[in-house]
């Protein structure tokens, strides 16, 4: 199994939403596999001395404020030319080991680990979907969603790289929130609508959202068009205490 989460992430993700929000200071993208069961894992805590860090920002790199880490995404408008969604290979079995990206998300995210059978079939556990605070205990209701929708990165950048590239963002497993483990009803609410078009629906979510959503912009050097980057600048000002960590992908 690709080492990539170290605790478990349902208690750590309501919690540090819930403090790393501070309210006073449809295309459609599903990346389901009901037939195969996936995985993910636990968020990093925040370093010693820092403000809360949102859960799942990639780790390394120097901590920023939301609005600095913003401000970093690259100016550009979109371009949806040419867009397939199998320019994008996903959900591989990069290390052998007979469990497929999916699986890896959903056994590292699980708050109840599941058994796992022949061919990483996934049975039991239990996984809390943070974009709704939903408890789900069937791998088939959950969707591995890209953080960044494909459709998304193809129109920031993503339609200039090779298939290589293209096929290792859609398995990033070695970045924290790169892919996360949520309920069917709101990934494919989501689509591949960018923040100013879609939130997740529980308000404990929304930092941790703004932050994974520009940790991953960051992380692969996309681009943010004008609507973007004026909706995120919004939503922002009340995630006045979250911080931003990533490593951009090599």
């Amino acid at each position: 199994m690709t080492a990539r989460r170290l605790a478990p992430i349902a208690a750590i993700l309501v919690a540090a939403s819930l403090a790393a929000c501070n309210p006073s200071a449809a295309k459609t993208e599903s990346d389901s596999k009901p037939s195969t069961p996936a995985t993910s894992a636990g968020a990093p805590s925040a370093p010693t001395g820092s403000p809360s860090a949102a859960p799942g920002a990639p780790a390394g790199g120097s901590g920023l404020s939301l609005a600095e880490a913003i401000a970093k995404i690259p100016a550009a408008d979109e371009n949806r030319t040419g867009y397939k969604r199998d320019s994008f290979r996903h959900w591989v079995d990069e290390d052998s080991d007979g469990c497929s990206t999916r699986s890896e998300v959903l056994l590292a995210e699980a708050t109840k680990k599941p058994e796992q059978g022949a061919k990483c079939v996934l049975t039991g556990g239990e996984w809390l979907s943070y974009y709704d605070e939903v408890t789900v205990t069937d791998a088939k209701k959950l969707d591995i969603d890209h953080m960044v929708p494909l459709a998304e990165a193809w129109d920031s950048g993503a339609s200039a790289w090779d298939s290589d590239r293209r096929m290792r963002y859609a398995n990033d497993l070695d970045a924290e929130r790169s892919l996360v483990a949520v309920t069917a009803k709101t990934n494919r609410s989501k689509a591949d609508k960018d923040p100013s078009e879609w939130m997740p629906p529980a308000e404990s979510a929304k930092c941790t959202y703004l932050a994974d959503w520009t940790a991953t912009k960051l992380r692969w050097k996309l681009t943010a068009d004008d609507k973007e980057r004026t909706a995120l600048e919004k939503l922002a000002g009340d995630c006045s205490d979250t911080v931003v960590k990533y490593e951009v992908a090599p």
